[in-house]
C-alpha cells in the first residue's frame, strides 16, 4: 500500500518576513521530494515547520529538516520547528535533534522565540 501523499502549506507568520510551512502526513524518504521543492525556494528571515499534521518521520525526513537548518543557517536565515506530535518528538529526543534544533510547542511560541 502506498503512503499517502504529504501534504505541505505555506502561509506567511504573524511577524515580518516569517513563513510557517504546514505539513500534513508522514514524512518519509518517499515523500521527500515534495518537501525539498517547497523548502528549496524559502528565502523568508524565519521559517517555521508545523509538524502537527505529521504521526510519523523515518530517518530520511528528519535529515531533510536537518538539512534545511543547515542551509538556513549557512545564509544566515533561522529556522524552528513546532507542535511535534509524540511520536516525531520522541525520534527527535532519541536522536538528540533537539539540541541542534529549537523545537516550540506551538508555532505561535515558535514565531516570538525566535
Amino acid at each position: 500500500m502506498a503512503p499517502e501523499p504529504l501534504k505541505i502549506e505555506t502561509a506567511a507568520g504573524t511577524k515580518p518576513e516569517t513563513v510557517v510551512v504546514r505539513l500534513s502526513g508522514a514524512l518519509t524518504i518517499s515523500t521527500l521530494p515534495a518537501l525539498q521543492q517547497t523548502l528549496r525556494p524559502i528565502t523568508a528571515a524565519l521559517t517555521v515547520l508545523d509538524l502537527a499534521g505529521v504521526p510519523y518521520m523515518d530517518s530520511a525526513g528528519l535529515g531533510a529538516v536537518l538539512n534545511f537548518y543547515v542551509a538556513s543557517n549557512k545564509a544566515g536565515r533561522k529556522m524552528a520547528v513546532a507542535a511535534v506530535t509524540q511520536r516525531v518528538g520522541a525520534l527527535i529526543e532519541l536522536t538528540k535533534v533537539n539540541t541542534v534544533l529549537k523545537v516550540f510547542p506551538t508555532v505561535e511560541a515558535a514565531e516570538q522565540g525566535m
